[in-house]
């Protein structure tokens, strides 16, 4: 089950970005963040109520799912979104991968979990094999003030979505469901990211083209309803640490259908990045051996 939700989240998030691409227009960014999670949470909540699973959250389950709606669907998209004006798409993509060394670093600040060093070698091995599959775009880019601002906010964001991860892992083990909490997450992200488009005077627009629609759509549903759901529930069943190596994963399924639909050309760094890639998700998933598991588990 664990391997079936993992790889869904990885095709689906490695898919997104061309419908990232087309969103990209005549409305405003944080408006179109706020459409997908609207839209994404009507379309949970209906589930749910028709199928009776909502579950009643209390007052502290309410406030979680507040700042898990700040955390994960609106400040991380934004930081991304303004850090992609000022450094390569690839770059984004390499420092969004050290998700998984500070999903380890705050599973340990939080949780008290012991810091995994096939995890931490693991997510080092992405790290490294993602910035050579990106390395002839981040090698024109040239050092700058922008790149620094870039750099940070990218970084930024990439925190903003470690702390939604923990927030859903203490979500889950008060017995709250990712698709509840979900629900209620996306709405308060749409809600805070519409009123800030009404306080700078964003312009309230819609494009009602069957490309930006499709799009929309698209982000919404699997892109949201069901990459969202899948990933946090691996996040709740093998750790905020593992499940984040997905943030590895899925720039390279966006770089296998660049090939296929804008000619991206494998190169020499790019197949050893590729292969880096494949041993940090080995050292990721390695179980330790049972000895070593029982004498950790010894007074």
């Amino acid at each position: 089950m664990n391997l079936s939700l993992y790889l869904l989240t990885v095709l689906i998030w490695g898919t997104t970005w061309i419908a990232l691409k087309l969103q990209l227009g005549e409305v405003a960014i944080p408006l179109s963040i706020a459409y997908r999670f609207a839209l994404a949470a009507l379309v949970l909540f209906v589930l749910l109520r028709l199928s009776g699973k909502l579950q009643v959250l209390g007052r502290r389950g309410q406030l979680f799912c507040l700042l898990q709606g700040l955390c994960l669907f609106c400040l991380n998209f934004m930081c991304f979104y303004t850090a992609s004006q000022w450094i390569p798409s690839g770059l984004v993509a390499v420092v969004f991968s050290t998700a998984t060394l500070w999903n380890a670093l705050n599973a340990r600040l939080f949780f008290g979990r012991r810091l995994a060093a096939n995890v931490l070698w693991g997510g080092l091995f992405g790290l490294g094999g993602l910035s050579l599959l990106f390395w002839p775009e981040l090698a024109d880019h040239t050092a700058s003030r922008e790149t620094l601002r870039g750099l940070g906010l990218a970084l930024l964001g990439t925190l903003f979505f470690s702390a939604g991860n923990m927030l859903s892992s203490v979500q889950q083990q008060a017995g709250l469901r990712p698709l509840s909490t979900n629900a209620w997450g996306m709405l308060y992200g749409a809600l805070i990211l519409a009123g800030y488009c009404v306080v700078t005077g964003v312009p309230l627009s819609f494009d009602s083209s069957p490309r930006y629609l499709g799009s929309l759509l698209y982000l919404a549903i699997p892109g949201s309803v069901i990459g969202f759901t899948a990933y946090l529930t691996l996040v709740g069943r093998m750790g905020p640490e593992r499940a984040a190596y997905c943030t590895v994963l899925f720039p390279l399924v966006a770089l296998n259908i660049s090939a296929v639909l804008e000619g991206y050309q494998w190169t020499l760094p790019g197949l050893l990045g590729l292969l880096l890639v494949m041993l940090g998700n080995v050292l990721v998933f390695r179980q330790p051996r049972p000895v070593l598991a029982a004498a950790q588990l010894a007074p």
